[in-house]
């Protein structure tokens, strides 16, 4: 049996993100909303906010990806699928689908963003170890595409990350019992190939700006199927 592991978790976060830290994170959103709608960049506005209100760098972290301009926003909610999924191919962002979902079967920090999606504060930097929550969180991406009947899931895995060879072949072990196909492609650029697609799955921002079209599936197997899991919803 594999040890537990809890994906994203940070004891630290009881305090960042706990009750006596809210006031002070609902005023930060509320001011990077601002700057932001009056065109400051992400980096610099959450830089100059998180240094007003003497944030953490998990708390500007998390400010940054919650917070999105208000023409970004609708842009992203003009391109979202909200209608029957049956016959549909879908291309996934895999770490980034996987990884929030391992986040939240782990009862880790997951942010819910003003625009719709579930993002989560665990990161990849290079690297990422197959844990005991990974089948599960592809148990439940199945479910969902059979329930839906999609036709086929083509998975895209960031090459050079660690273990995304292992990966794919855990991803085409899971999921060959189900009913649609799958395919698991390990390429050098994801986040590239998925700008230009349409029906993609991710939470990424850059690709959710510039991507065809999307689908919001993370959030409604989130809440949905995970009865137990932690989360931020900042007041704006």
């Amino acid at each position: 049996m594999s040890r537990e592991v809890r994906r994203g978790y940070y004891p630290s976060d009881k305090n960042e993100f706990g009750i006596k830290s809210i006031e002070k994170l609902n005023k930060s959103a509320k001011n990077l909303y601002y700057l932001l709608n009056e065109g400051y960049n992400v980096k610099s506005a959450s830089t100059f906010v998180g240094n007003h209100y003497l944030l953490s760098e998990r708390q500007r972290l998390a400010l940054a990806r919650v917070v999105s301009s208000q023409d970004n926003i609708n842009r992203r909610k003009s391109k979202e699928i909200r209608t029957s999924l049956e016959g549909l191919t879908v291309n996934i962002d895999g770490f980034n689908t996987i990884i929030t979902l391992e986040v939240a079967l782990s009862n880790s920090t997951l942010l819910k963003c003003m625009d719709g999606t579930i993002r989560d504060l665990a990161g990849l930097r290079g690297t990422y170890r197959i844990i005991d929550k990974t089948e599960k969180a592809l148990n439940l991406i199945g479910d969902i595409y059979e329930k839906e009947k999609i036709r086929k899931a083509i998975f895209y895995l960031d090459a050079p990350v660690s273990n995304s060879g292992n990966l794919k072949k855990v991803i085409l072990n899971t999921l060959s019992s189900y009913n649609f196909e799958v395919e698991v492609h390990n390429i050098n650029n994801v986040d590239g190939v998925l700008e230009k697609l349409e029906n993609v799955i991710t939470s990424d921002a850059i690709i959710l700006d510039k991507c065809r079209s999307w689908i919001n599936l993370n959030r409604k197997i989130i809440e949905g199927n995970i009865h137990s899991y932690s989360y931020i919803d900042f007041l704006y």
